[in-house]
């Protein structure tokens, strides 16, 4: 009873404020070995969610000319609860006055919106409950003469706004990996600094860039994958593979070094932490763009253990050496690790040793019968079997995108019943 009169005084309270506020005025690592050799370039070879949680809660009431009405704030973190409601608009209709902020909590997966009284160009902002599991945020709109509507909080694995909010870390629509991916994309040649060891004379180089050409096309914060290349190959030879990436929503840092396994901090995950610092700094192209909880390695042949040693950094959540591997026992995430059947340059013993170390993690041996160590790649606009595979397993384990994940998980995982791989697995029966 005591709640419900609450409920009518903060009701008439917004009313009152309403009726002024209308007389008034109108946002790696360690150093490696050189890889093996092959004698062909063009084969791609070594030239290599919360349950529901704490009750809904009501923005305050509106206060002065000035200020909006106070947070209204959803379940308790950890939980995702009900939709918070921002407060009432302030009265009097100032042109300073900020409109409530509401942080929703979020049940299973769904942010909250925000609602609240917003002056032009200010609108109150909504925070979706960040619990594991759910989250995500809505962002206050504003108009004049009315309050300002935040929009849906977005899911997300981890839940929460990203730093700055000009981007939210959550669950991407499906896709079909198969096919390029909705995004006009962008290849950034030699950015970001130098890194790994210098070939003999010359300077050491630097990365090219494959990303959406519009980050800002969508509120969802870009997962980001760090590639390494083979013994002496380059990124523009894997070119339809990481264009796809991009395609689908991805940041791809890629090392233009050609012994990527060199150097200390190795190129893959110096590519990660200047990625990282562009997300913080306002005058990339990357700012506020970045879902720096979301990043993947992977790479061919020398570029596979050197992801296999990338995999040890925190920040990597899932990788994919391709061609090559080598134990990890210090993994952060899922991880598969990819044979051709007929690869008598490096073979598949380095794979299946990989998947024996791991222990308690989700991971996959994926050999593709009929490919050898280069023929598994794409050739020009065609998306090779392989590299459909990699794109899906990404989406999974980078975008939340369940309607993928029977692809690898589960007793009858589709990789496992096509009688074109020879799979087996790791703590993915589920």
């Amino acid at each position: 009873m005591r709640s419900e009169g609450i409920r009518r005084k903060l009701l008439v309270g917004a009313i009152l404020g309403l009726a002024a506020w209308g007389c008034s005025s109108p946002s790696l690592s360690g150093s490696g070995s050189g890889g093996n050799t092959s004698p062909l370039a063009s084969s791609g070879g070594v030239v290599s969610g919360g349950s529901g949680g704490g009750p809904t809660a009501s923005g305050g009431a509106s206060t002065t000319a000035s200020q909006g009405g106070a947070t209204g704030r959803g379940g308790s973190p950890g939980a995702g609860g009900a939709r918070g409601t921002g407060g009432a608009p302030g009265t009097g209709g100032s042109t300073i006055a900020a409109g409530g902020s509401g942080a929703g909590g979020a049940t299973s997966g769904t942010g909250g919106s925000g609602r609240g009284g917003a002056s032009p160009g200010t609108g109150g902002s909504g925070r979706g409950g960040a619990s594991p599991g759910a989250g995500g945020s809505g962002r206050g709109g504003a108009s004049p003469g009315t309050g300002g509507a935040g929009t849906g909080g977005v899911t997300s694995d981890g839940g929460g706004p990203a730093p700055g909010g000009d981007c939210v870390i959550g669950t991407w629509p499906t896709a079909d990996p198969s096919k390029a991916g909705p995004y006009k994309t962008i290849t950034e040649n030699d950015v970001g600094p130098t890194a790994g060891d210098p070939p003999d004379g010359g300077a050491a180089p630097r990365f090219t860039m494959f990303r959406p050409d519009n980050l800002a096309e969508v509120a969802l914060c870009h997962p980001v994958i760090t590639w390494g290349n083979g013994t002496g190959a380059t990124p523009n030879m894997y070119g339809t593979l990481l264009k796809n990436f991009a395609s689908h929503g991805f940041v791809v840092i890629a090392s233009n070094n050609t012994n990527v396994a060199r150097g200390n901090p190795a190129p893959m995950i110096v590519g990660v932490t200047w990625v990282l610092a562009q997300n913080d700094d306002p005058s990339s192209n990357l700012y506020h763009r970045i879902d720096t909880t979301h990043i993947g390695a992977t790479g061919h042949s020398q570029g596979a253990m050197a992801t296999s040693q990338a995999s040890g950094d925190s920040h990597i959540t899932t990788n994919i050496p391709i061609e090559g591997a080598s134990a990890q026992k210090n993994l952060h995430g899922p991880a598969m690790f990819f044979c051709g059947g007929q690869d008598t340059t490096v073979g598949c013993s380095g794979a299946t040793s990989a998947l024996a170390a791991v222990t308690t993690l989700p991971a996959m041996y994926a050999e593709l019968i009929a490919v050898d160590h280069g023929s598994w790649m794409s050739r020009g606009s065609t998306l090779s079997v392989s590299d459909t595979a990699f794109t899906a397993w990404m989406r999974v384990h980078l975008m939340g995108d369940s309607e993928l994940r029977s692809w690898f998980y589960g007793a009858s995982c589709k990789l496992c019943t096509d009688s074109a791989w020879t799979i087996d697995r790791k703590n993915m029966d589920q």
